[in-house]
């Protein structure tokens, strides 16, 4: 039975109260998991810094870190838990039926892990999930290619077996660490569309598996998680620096955005760029005999000049609302460095950010209620269907 206080909150009639369209501004929550600053350009996750988590922090640390800060409970043997739960993924891939087959990458991924068994021991669950979506984003990628799947290997970190399986290959250390800097960067980030999802589920009682799938519908939509492959269409369209700012111009001349510039939040460059822009720069050891290196180091000088004409071009047309680069805009970069392919981007994303949801419904379970917005109505003119 619903609680009676929850029916004191409309206190005036709903035609007399001013909407926030988009929740612009309106404080929902109290949390510990991250705090946005949009002025300073400043991402804090559970009392770090994103420049430390990603530059100190395994996979593995960051997901103790934010669950204990969720739930109060220490994974001392996350590692070997998250490596089993990978092989349990794998072996329950058989009862998935036709959801690992689906052409959309997320769709897959969403109608998958609508089949994972939500326990009783919600840390528990949260590992399954986790390891699940990890799992189901490699093989729905070999699935759509008609190619056998890659089983995981249990003793190798989250990161390093994610490549391995969707890639078909052993990742080398700086790939695996490349990755975890990434996964760092995105797994949590304030009060975003994904993550209020998976409160306001989570805030009628129902199960962690709800409250994920219900994330990940809300990561499928482009205004939130399908950004990366279209700025990594950008890049390789001007495929020159010296051809940037003219590509640029007659890009906004026709009226279009220019990918990876802007945040809803954010009025200066976004802190997660610097952390990735570094990751990319990192995995130029790679290169050994090979031409990797080159190739990277010319991607890299292509995206920081498209960063720095696009910038000036945007300043002059808004120069009341700053657009700098955002998380997308070297992720695009860093992911197609992996060898990881565009329509994987955003299930990659969720490898990451399926942590943060996670610590975000063991948190409105301690601390939230019922989530029971109100709107204005607004009675329709006569003949109005």
């Amino acid at each position: 039975m619903a609680n009676l206080a929850d029916h004191k909150t409309d206190v005036a009639p709903t035609a007399t109260l001013t909407p926030a369209l988009g929740l612009e501004g309106v404080v929902v929550a109290e949390t510990q998991l991250s705090m946005v600053d949009g002025l300073a350009g400043r991402l804090e996750i559970a009392g770090h810094s994103v420049q430390e988590l990603a530059s100190s922090m395994a996979t593995e640390e960051v997901a103790d870190l934010l669950w204990r800060v969720g739930s109060g409970a220490h994974h001392p043997a996350i590692r070997a838990q998250l490596g089993a739960a990978r092989v349990t993924a794998h072996r329950n891939v058989r009862h998935l039926g036709d959801a690992l087959g689906q052409p959309d990458a997320m769709d897959a991924l969403r109608a998958s892990i609508a089949h994972v068994a939500a326990e009783a021991d919600e840390q528990r669950t949260a590992v399954a999930l986790t390891a699940s979506v990890a799992v189901f984003a490699a093989h729905a990628s070999w699935k759509r290619r008609g190619l056998k799947l890659v089983e995981p290997d249990p003793a190798l970190s989250h990161a390093e077996d994610y490549l391995r399986m969707l890639r078909g290959a052993p990742a080398r250390p700086e790939e695996a660490l490349a990755l975890q800097r990434y996964w760092a960067t995105v797994v949590d980030h304030g009060m975003n569309a994904s993550t209020f999802a998976a409160r306001v589920v989570a805030s009628t009682a129902s199960d962690l598996v709800s409250a994920i799938t219900a994330a990940l519908g809300a990561l499928k939509g482009p205004l939130h998680g399908g950004a990366p492959g279209p700025v990594l269409e950008m890049l390789n369209a001007i495929a020159d620096p010296e051809r940037a700012r003219a590509w640029l111009e007659a890009s906004l001349a026709r009226g279009e955005r220019i990918m990876g510039m802007g945040h809803r939040v954010y009025r200066v460059r976004d802190p997660r760029a610097e952390v990735l822009e570094g990751a990319v720069k990192s995995l130029f050891p790679l290169s050994g005999s090979s031409s990797a290196a080159p190739l990277l180091g010319e991607k890299l000088e292509l995206a920081r000049r498209v960063e720095q004409e696009a910038a000036q071009l945007l300043s002059v047309r808004h120069p009341d609302r700053p657009l700098s680069a955002n998380v997308e805009f070297y992720t695009a970069v860093l992911l197609d460095a992996l060898g990881i392919a565009a329509e994987d981007f955003t299930p990659t994303f969720a490898a990451g950010r399926v942590i943060g949801w996670c610590a975000h419904v063991m948190e409105q379970r301690r601390t939230g209620r019922l989530i029971r917005p109100t709107s204005t109505y607004r009675r329709p003119q006569q003949g109005q269907a």
